[in-house]
């Protein structure tokens, strides 16, 4: 079945080409590459530790840079382990060379992990005036932020001690998840995760319901597991939290993506305010289904006249490029050089992981991207979705590795105009009045999956972390009314949700591998509205500000990279005008 879809879209050699990473697990690079890590590590370690707040601002930034130096090949190395393991879980090979990188990793952070120690120690006062000289200007922003973390920090013992038991922590429960959900088989037809998830968006209702039943078989049968899986990640969290004297179990999310709890609280806040828009939609969508009922498999049923042709890979490619090039002909340029320099992995394919992402990898390569394409227009959301991450970790390499690694909340902010762009491109392709307006009400799902469903999702994790630390480990019943309460304060009477669709929350990555991360997609959706409206406002004026701001990583908080277009996340009218741009889109369907 897998082999046949890809040879229809033609992804059969859509696959990417890891060899400008390594050329192999048996490149001698590879193991010159630990050493020099390791023996690097070490002489850090001997040349600095102890002395930080003694540095001068030449020395301070000459460490830095070797630190910097030194992380881009561990991180080549790691992105090399990372990346044939999302493709082949299930080989030993594989996800053995992985664990290794990752002990690897502890070893390297044990000899380093004394600098943000000692440079969040420095006095406030001398602090103040290295990172306002000239000599660290390149590296400001990047150690401004690191001293944040100074009240959740512990003793050098205690984070030796951490870092030593990491390899046997989080990374290695997600690597189970994945394994298990990597092999895991749906259905009499013994079919993949993906196969099953996209037939969820079938026209026929026997089908959804089949799929339905399908993935609530295949998660079922591994429940006791993931269920174990999930719980210990609550509570490594809550210990880590408890441990660094974090408030909440999202306060260490929040300042990853340098928010203020007040701009978070404000934005679910906002958006639990506005579920009567998803509400009304699905009452909307029943009656042109002309259902008496929409049940849980029926949310991503296609309206009547939305175009439903298997989109060829070939024609993705076209689809997106054209939509980016009318924006800007250099994002363009750098989402061809995916699928032309073998940067893309496309197919299905036995033993790779569900979902999509884009990775970074290190500045002196490129990033790499992951789909699972089955060539409906809800794939080509997704390719476009990733090669925004894509085009942005791409431009933002010029910071160099530290200040490229942008906040999730930015990060997402690119993949979702990404989207828009070709939305609107596909659209102006429609002339029949029907199919237009079932193309925007996919659109319109499209943003509640981004928005609202997000924050509903917040609201279950909101539920389970703060349950888990006042009541201990949960039973898969808990979790599952935990779940189910959360989905049917978003949906209200419009949806039917059965007790099968309440264990559906097992086989979402983003609990177990980011806790709290999920919120950023409503974020960086919410922005776009804001920005595509300013788009269309300026003009062509707006592009160079845009690209800017992508090539800008994170070198600055999300705050003072907003500034230039005049938006601010802690007005409550930004984000109330961005869900009203959501109410007016559903208007016109109504």
């Amino acid at each position: 079945m897998t082999a046949t879809i890809n040879e229809e879209l033609g992804t059969t050699e859509a696959k990417w080409n890891l060899t400008d990473l390594y050329s192999g697990y048996d490149d001698p690079q590879i193991e010159e590459d630990i050493k020099q890590c390791e023996k690097e590590a070490a002489s850090i370690n001997n040349d600095f530790s102890t002395r930080v707040a003694d540095l001068s601002e030449a020395e301070l930034n000459g460490l830095v840079r070797r630190l910097e130096d030194m992380s881009v090949v561990l991180g080549k190395l790691s992105t090399f382990a990372f990346l044939n393991f999302a493709t082949r879980t299930h080989d030993q090979q594989v996800s053995g060379f992985l664990q290794r990188l990752r002990e690897i990793g502890s070893r390297i952070g044990k000899d380093t992990v004394f600098f943000e120690l000692e440079w969040n120690k420095v006095d406030e006062e001398r602090a103040t005036a290295q990172l306002n000289s000239e000599a660290l200007v390149h590296y400001r922003h990047f150690l401004a932020n690191m001293r944040k973390y100074a009240d959740h920090q512990l003793s050098q013992v205690e984070e030796r001690l951490l870092l030593e038991c990491a390899p046997v922590g989080r990374g290695s429960w997600t690597s189970l998840f994945e394994k298990i959900m990597g092999h895991q088989k749906f259905g009499p037809e013994q079919r993949s995760e993906e196969e099953v998830l996209s037939d969820l968006y079938s026209p026929d209702r026997e089908v959804r319901k089949q799929a339905a039943v399908d993935l609530t078989g295949g998660l079922n049968s591994q429940l006791h597991v993931l269920t174990h899986i999930f719980n210990t990640l609550l509570a490594d969290k809550m210990i880590s939290d408890r441990l660094r004297k974090y408030p909440g179990w999202v306060s260490s999310m929040n300042l990853g993506n340098e928010l203020e709890d007040k701009t978070v609280e404000m934005l679910i806040e906002a958006t639990v305010k506005r579920y009567d828009i998803p509400t009304r939609y699905y009452q909307v969508k029943k009656a042109i289904l002309g259902l008496d009922e929409l049940r849980d498999y029926d949310r991503y049923a296609p309206l009547p006249h939305l175009p439903d042709k298997k989109i060829s890979w070939d024609d993705c490619r076209t689809m997106v490029l054209k939509a980016f090039g009318e924006f800007s002909p250099r994002m363009a340029e750098i989402a061809g050089y995916f699928f032309d320099r073998e940067w893309i992995h496309a197919p299905l394919q036995e033993g790779k992981r569900g979902g999509a992402f884009a990775h970074p990898c290190v500045p002196d390569v490129h990033p790499y991207v992951l789909v699972n394409y089955t060539g409906n227009l809800r794939d080509v959301s997704t390719v476009a979705h990733e090669l925004g991450h894509g085009v942005h970790q791409y431009l933002s390499a010029e910071q160099g590795y530290y200040n490229s690694d942008t906040p999730l909340v930015l990060a997402e902010t690119a993949s979702v105009f990404a989207e828009l762009l070709v939305f609107n491109s596909q659209l102006e392709l429609l002339q029949d009045k029907e199919e237009r307006n079932a193309f925007i009400c996919q659109k319109l799902e499209s943003i509640f999956a981004t928005v609202f469903r997000q924050i509903s999702m917040n609201r279950f994790e909101d539920k389970v972390h703060n349950a888990r630390r006042e009541q201990g480990e949960l039973k898969t019943e808990e979790v599952t009314d935990f779940w189910l309460s959360t989905q049917r304060e978003m949906f209200g009477d419009s949806v039917t949700l059965s007790e099968d669709y309440g264990i559906w929350w097992s086989y979402i990555p983003h609990f177990l591998h980011t806790p709290g991360y999920v919120y950023s997609y409503a974020f960086g959706e919410l922005l776009v509205l804001a920005l595509y409206a300013l788009y269309k406002k300026e003009g062509e004026a707006f592009v160079p500000k845009y690209m800017d701001l992508l090539a800008a990583g994170g070198s600055q908080t999300p705050y003072k990279l907003l500034e230039s277009f005049g938006l601010d996340p802690d007005d409550p009218e930004f984000w109330n005008s961005g869900l009203q741009i959501i109410d007016d889109m559903l208007k016109l369907v109504e």
